[in-house]
């Protein structure tokens, strides 16, 4: 049987991504100057969503008619411009959540550049601590911060019931360049960032077990982009039927 990943060389897999993002729907030109203004302006650029996924989270968000997005992780703001551009017909309110005080002054820039305050709500500050003070329900909950607080951050929104019934959680970077999977598993990772994501892999070891494992949720992890985790609660586990 045909494997869920095929195995491209890097060359191959370049050539492959091009052609997927060239067959796909195109990201918006305010994206693009995000993207290109990010590339040029931050060493660690790699971090941001590539376009492909930008048109993915469009089109899940648009298809989804998502009312309320949180985001954990800002970074310069094109995820955030993502949703904004996805949720006109619902105007949708998107609440991001950023700690580094350089990606919140890139993150405003954005905003306040393509006019995306009236809907957009950036919250500064330490992750938990902002998800411990939100209440209501989200429909879509996008999770692309600091890796060691992925299990942390999953666990309290769902012990405080922030998805909606009928939402997901979409985790980034799950794969941590591959270090997730085997240590040698990206020969082609530069040495310098090698042991940061070493250790991302470890953190993502441990939430990717709890993932399986949690009893209110059912999660499947996809081979794209950097691995990615879609998760959304199990039948009837956010509202148990009564005398269960």
């Amino acid at each position: 049987m045909l494997s869920s990943v095929l195995p491209f060389t890097p060359e191959m897999a370049a050539k492959v991504t091009e052609y997927c993002t060239s067959h796909s729907n195109d990201v918006s030109n305010n994206m693009k100057e995000v993207w290109d203004w990010t590339c040029d302006q931050f060493e660690d650029a790699d971090k941001m969503s590539s376009p492909l996924q930008g048109a993915t989270m469009k089109f899940l968000a648009e298809h989804h008619q998502a009312k309320r997005v949180l985001e954990i992780g800002c970074y310069t703001g094109y995820s955030a411009l993502a949703w904004y551009e996805a949720t006109e017909a619902t105007k949708a309110e998107i609440i991001t959540l950023e700690l580094d005080p350089k990606m919140i002054t890139a993150s405003r820039r954005t905003f306040d550049k393509y006019k995306l305050n009236d809907r957009v709500k950036l919250i500064e500050g330490p992750a938990q601590v902002s998800i411990e003070k939100l209440t209501g329900e989200f429909d879509i909950i996008f999770v692309d911060a600091n890796k060691e607080g992925y299990e942390g951050y999953v666990k309290q929104i769902l012990d405080k019931k922030l998805l909606a019934p009928k939402g997901f959680i979409m985790c980034d970077n799950v794969f941590a360049r591959g270090m997730t999977i085997s240590t040698d598993a990206n020969p082609e990772l530069p040495a310098n960032v090698r042991p940061y994501w070493t250790e991302c892999g470890k953190a993502l070891r441990r939430f990717n077990t709890f993932c399986r494992s949690d009893p209110r949720i059912d999660s499947v992890m996809l081979p794209v982009y950097d691995g990615v985790t879609l998760i959304k609660w199990k039948p009837f586990s956010r509202f148990p039927k009564l005398g269960n």
